[in-house]
């Protein structure tokens, strides 16, 4: 049974709104949601002159109301994690309409006061996903029942989300008992709940992921996003948590080949057999038995013929199945079968 410390179940099915975005960048959330969760999403709302589009059907919050939507969730994550002053108005309207909203913001809706006041007179919810639970404890490391596989990076935004959503989805369809445990805010929105690992104290990163995978059936699976890299000087504290809490029995390593330095760092990224070999070696403190299902890379900027040559290659030279999860095929079956051991 989960904890019920973890975050709340969100409203759905979900109006996306894409504020004023110009640049596909700043739109991750809502095509996160778009690729994993299209079917508790709606629609898509924006403000006048937004150039981005999910391309999902347009529609006023009202609208959305009349169709099933139950919140609107901001699909954008700009710099700094802010609400734009052009974004109030349309926020208001989607209050007004009988819609909660959904954030991942750094920014507190309720810090907004056009927000938090229309909200209080319409009896509407102001989520904030990035806030976590009270009451988190520090981690104790006691081993837990059911199974676990963790998504790592040798960086930042090199697919753990997707990697571990698709291996989330492949289980099930081989008839596992499975979970995805969602630990940032996109994949919060898509499973419906988690834990925001990323806005969790550092002293209790590992007592968060324990309460994020509590106790299973043997037979069960938790398949939980990774975040950071243990290698990031920004963001390995978060990686390391994780890491002991979720005590995983199969780390699945992402990496992007072209990947040069680590994600608004001057360092180099790691290479795939150092990254293996510490989180196997950092993981075994809380389970001795880790091992590594293979690894995931992220090929997108390579044709498909380019992305094959490399995943042959690549599994040949590690020995492990290697495999581009959005690209499936063979390749990500054996990556599946062998994680499922």
């Amino acid at each position: 049974m989960t904890d019920t410390r973890a975050a709340p179940t969100l409203p759905q099915p979900y109006l996306l709104f894409l504020g004023d975005v110009v640049e596909p960048g700043y739109a991750k959330t809502a095509f996160g949601l778009r690729d994993w969760a299209g079917d508790k999403c709606v629609g898509e709302f924006a403000c006048d002159g937004a150039a981005v589009s999910a391309g999902l059907e347009r529609m006023t919050p009202a609208e959305a109301r009349a169709r099933g939507a139950r919140s609107l969730v901001i699909g954008v994550a700009n710099s700094g994690g802010v609400i734009g002053d052009s974004w109030v108005a349309p926020l208001v309207e989607a209050l007004e309409a009988g819609l909660d909203i959904v954030s991942g913001m750094h920014v507190r809706l309720a810090a907004v006061p056009a927000i938090a006041e229309a909200a209080a007179k319409h009896g509407r919810r102001l989520i904030d996903v990035r806030t976590p639970p009270a009451g988190i404890p520090v981690g104790t490391g006691v081993k837990r029942s059911g199974k676990r596989l963790l998504a790592v990076g040798t960086d930042c935004a090199v697919g753990k989300k997707y990697t571990a959503l698709a291996l989330a989805n492949a289980f099930a369809a081989r008839g596992v008992d499975v979970d995805f445990r969602a630990t940032g805010q996109t994949g919060i929105m898509i499973a419906g709940g988690g834990m925001p690992m990323d806005a969790v104290v550092s002293d209790f990163e590992a007592g968060a992921a324990e309460i994020l995978s509590p106790d299973a059936d043997p037979g069960h699976w938790d398949v939980i996003e990774g975040q950071g890299s243990l290698f990031h000087p920004g963001f390995a504290a978060v990686s390391l948590g994780l890491l002991h809490g979720s005590q995983p029995d199969v780390i699945v390593v992402c990496h992007e080949p072209d990947r040069q330095k680590m994600l608004g760092t001057t360092y180099p990224t790691p290479s795939v057999e150092d990254t293996i070999a510490l989180n196997l070696e950092l993981g075994r403190r809380t389970n001795p038995a880790i091992r590594c299902g293979g690894v995931s890379l992220n090929t997108a900027k390579l044709s498909a013929t380019e992305a094959e040559r490399l995943i042959t290659a690549e599994g040949e030279r590690l020995g492990l199945p290697v495999a581009d999860p959005i690209r499936g095929g063979v390749a990500f079956d054996r990556l599946v079968e062998y994680c499922l051991g």
